[in-house]
């Protein structure tokens, strides 16, 4: 389906970090932005509203929770609702979660992969069949699992890895029909989710690790967002089944 006026993205996990990020800059290029939130996030998502305003963009807000289809399903259909058409999918919506392997259930295992992977998966399922030629899907991995292991997290490596296949997959099956499928690899990136010191690294522990990337220092989400808005725009016409890694030089530094 083809509407009239600006392109649409729809961004899942958008009410904080990259997500917020994300919306924001896609806005101020022009976009129309459906910006999904997860009720239970601790973060307002009319934060990421205002910013997207301030860009003078437009953008509404819609509930979404990954893990259903039906509600995957009504967050599609509320941006063809409103606007008539979606160009642009951004699978960001993601959970972390610490667990040694050795004691991880089966309950900790899927609440980790019914988000970070499966809920890539139902978005992308259920927004793709709506893209033009020329439009994209740009789902986030991660470090952990797009390129390392990461002890303690060995359900959200595998899930994030899983993403990079599923990309690939969606390149080759719709390429045909003018359709790309990219997926962003960030490093360490100052969010929330890596702030959290239960879950992840820390403040302290996130700073720490900046000194020994080549940059100098941790990423900010607007860098991981520069990428995404290029995936999602024709400057990236003929990309599509890659996976763009953004970490300062981490991940090709050798360690002493």
């Amino acid at each position: 389906m083809t509407g009239t006026g600006a392109p649409v993205a729809i961004i899942s996990g958008a009410a904080s970090g990259i997500g917020r990020a994300t919306a924001a800059r896609l806005a101020a290029r022009g976009d129309r932005v459906v910006i999904g939130y997860f009720p239970g996030d601790p973060h307002d998502p009319r934060g990421t509203l205002e910013l997207v305003e301030a860009a003078g963009g437009e953008a509404m807000l819609v509930e979404l929770d990954v893990r259903s289809t039906a509600s995957v399903g009504s967050f599609v259909a509320r941006a063809l609702e409103e606007y008539g058409r979606v160009d642009h999918v951004v699978a960001n919506a993601g959970i972390l979660r610490r667990v040694p392997f050795a004691e991880m259930s089966d309950e900790q295992w899927d609440d980790v992969l019914q988000v970070d992977l499966h809920g890539v998966m139902r978005l992308a399922r259920a927004a793709v069949p709506h893209l033009p030629r020329g439009g994209s899907v740009v789902a986030i991995s991660s470090i952990a699992g797009g390129v390392y292991g990461w002890q303690e997290h060995a359900h959200y490596a595998t899930a994030k890895a899983g993403v990079v296949g599923l990309v690939r997959s969606i390149a080759v099956e719709h390429g045909p029909r003018g359709v790309r499928a990219n997926a962003v690899i960030p490093g360490l990136i100052e969010t929330p989710q890596s702030l959290d010191a239960v879950n992840s690294l820390g403040p302290e522990g996130l700073e720490a690790a900046g000194a020994g990337i080549p940059w100098g220092r941790v990423g900010r989400p607007e860098e991981v967002a520069s990428v995404i808005e290029f995936l999602a725009s024709d400057a990236a016409a003929y990309v599509t089944g890659q996976a763009i890694t953004v970490d300062g030089g981490l991940t090709v530094a050798m360690r002493d």
